[in-house]
């Protein structure tokens, strides 16, 4: 009897160690999972590699800044990341509508999609390029912490504790912005295209070239005839102090723009839609934001 109740505890112990150890296994399998992840454009790449650390493998789309964004054609290579992504970050809005067929033509009820124009809580007229606004990246920043801990709940704390710093590191920009509205607000200014506005309203320069001007140039469209009159009488007569130049939406109408204002002297300030490579979102924010702070300098505040 005393046999068979010795015999009955040990496998009562081997039982119970077996089932402890399948639910560590378990726990270390949720906590090692790595979350595959694809974004539209490198700079949502940039902000979910952030966050997510070593729980993330993330796939950027869009990442050469001498490529047109507007004229993007995806390939099958894109198609298939995108069918094997557990979450997909694009910039919606009108901006990557190719991305949207692309998940269309692979559905999957657990991927979860993310777009940034509709967590953005600053948005301005016909201007899809949210992401150039901090308030915004902050915004977007916290959806993708909270979607990754719900997909990795193992992970959260880290989760959680890198967005924090994210949002910390916004930090240097902000005052960077600061700087230069507290010196140069009120100081007239070009731009080729919209993308810019996001942080030249919020510094106070004053932008004169027409919006109509803007909009054309951004969605790949020659301007208004007196649109673009207009523009080139500005630089030409140099009402414009700096000029700021998208370097991925180039048509004979912005380079005629920029000719014109080197040959005026007006400093050129060259900003991308896609974050140059070797660069975080933070410092290709800070570095443009510099590199308008020495325009201004050398062009003097009016």
């Amino acid at each position: 009897m005393m046999r068979t109740h010795r015999r009955l505890s040990l496998v009562t112990v081997l039982i119970s160690a077996f089932f402890l150890l399948a639910g560590v296994s378990a726990l270390h399998a949720q906590s090692s999972r790595v979350i595959t992840v694809v974004a539209a454009e490198n700079f949502y790449g940039s902000i979910v590699q952030q966050i997510g650390g070593d729980r993330v493998s993330v796939t950027s789309v869009m990442s050469d800044p001498n490529v047109d964004p507007h004229e993007y054609e995806s390939s099958v290579e894109d198609a298939k990341a995108i069918a094997d992504a557990d979450l997909v970050i694009e910039n919606g809005g009108g901006y990557d509508d190719w991305m949207d067929k692309l998940l269309s033509a692979s559905p999957k009820a657990s991927r979860v999609v993310l777009k940034g124009f509709d967590m953005a809580v600053h948005k301005l007229p016909d201007n899809e390029h949210v992401w150039y606004n901090l308030d915004n990246a902050q915004a977007i920043a916290l959806a993708v912490s909270r979607s990754l801990q719900k997909l990795l709940p193992q992970s959260a704390a880290v989760i959680a504790k890198n967005e924090r710093a994210f949002q910390d590191s916004l930090g240097p920009i902000r005052q960077k912005m600061a700087q230069i509205s507290a010196r140069y607000s009120g100081t007239p200014i070009g731009l080729t295209e919209t993308i810019f506005l996001y942080q030249a309203l919020p510094m106070g320069l004053k932008v004169l070239t027409p919006f109509a001007f803007q909009k054309a140039i951004a969605e790949g469209n020659d301007p208004p005839a007196d649109a673009a009159v207009e523009t080139e009488n500005q630089i030409k007569t140099r009402q414009v102090r700096i000029l700021v130049y998208n370097e991925q939406t180039v048509s004979p109408i912005t380079t005629k723009a920029q000719a014109d204002a080197k040959a005026g002297g007006i400093p050129i300030v060259g900003v991308t839609e896609t974050m140059p490579q070797g660069e975080t979102y933070q410092t290709w924010m800070l570095r443009q934001l510099e590199e308008l702070r020495m325009a201004l300098e050398k062009a003097g505040s009016r």
